[in-house]
């Protein structure tokens, strides 16, 4: 596990999504992409995963231009593929296609020096999942609390 370097974290995916599983995937990227991501200009808040004509594709994930690029720079948000095995692909087609199940990333980071992205297969939560996942935490916090003063 040491040779992971984290890039960004998608907080945001948990608060509105049931995860229900998580794979990696790596990811194709240009020049001056990879630069940026090593000084973690990267946003993945509204980014997600769309499985077309047997590929993979990465939309809405914000790289910021490198600086010192100049005309080498990129579309910060333009479309990116995602690297995945076959067969990971065919149970991704079948998975998706399921009413309310969408690919989201939840975590960007480079192994061994190359960049993956985490994706994540989720089902979006209602609100009323969302109150009570709030409350749910509340709770616990509160619980944590008290155990505290009474030490």
């Amino acid at each position: 596990m040491s040779d992971i370097q984290m890039i960004a974290n998608n907080r945001r995916a948990r608060h509105d999504y049931h995860i229900e599983e998580t794979m990696e995937a790596g990811i194709v990227l240009q020049g001056t992409e990879v630069k940026s991501l090593r000084l973690g200009r990267v946003n993945l808040r509204d980014s997600f995963a769309r499985v077309e004509k047997g590929e993979v594709f990465l939309y809405d994930m914000h790289i910021s231009p490198y600086e010192q690029g100049n005309r080498f720079n990129h579309d910060p948000l333009r479309v990116r593929k995602l690297l995945l095995h076959k067969r990971e692909i065919k149970r991704l087609i079948g998975k998706t296609r399921e009413e309310g199940y969408t690919l989201i990333p939840t975590r960007l980071y480079f192994s061994r020096g190359k960049a993956k992205v985490e994706l994540a297969l989720a089902k979006g939560k209602k609100l009323y999942d969302k109150r009570e996942s709030k409350a749910k935490q509340e709770a616990e916090r509160r619980a944590r609390q008290a155990m505290g003063r009474r030490r």
